[in-house]
């Protein structure tokens, strides 16, 4: 599989995804901290994906997003932004309802057994 066709694969199967260095417990650089960070404090799930472990999409990513740096944060298949974009977001209130809607639109119905 080509890199450009795994990206958009990860992207369309993910929601929420955030590219980055490292993992969200263990992040590799003070950014991809940060913003996994404010992911976290949003209360949902997230895809990630580690670019120091795929360095073919350490490579195409940014030519593809047609955005330079890591960490990179897609939701519903549009890139959000950045860290600082992610920061600020989180700071005013706007990165919450975006991701826990997001969360919600593609959580799994459960049973409902009230009736």
């Amino acid at each position: 599989m080509e890199t450009i066709d795994k990206i958009k694969e990860q992207i369309s199967e993910n929601p929420i995804l955030l590219y980055m260095k490292g993992s969200p417990k263990l992040p590799n650089c003070g950014f991809s901290s940060q913003a996994s960070q404010a992911l976290m404090g949003c209360g949902e799930q997230f895809a990630y994906v580690d670019i120091l472990l795929n360095p073919d999409i350490r490579a195409e990513l940014p030519h593809y997003a047609n955005w330079p740096t890591f960490p990179q944060l897609w939701v519903e298949g549009e890139l959000i932004g950045g860290c600082d974009i992610i920061i600020e977001m989180f700071q005013r209130g706007e990165l919450q309802p975006l991701i826990q809607e997001t969360a919600a639109k593609y959580k799994t119905p459960e049973a409902d057994t009230a009736e």
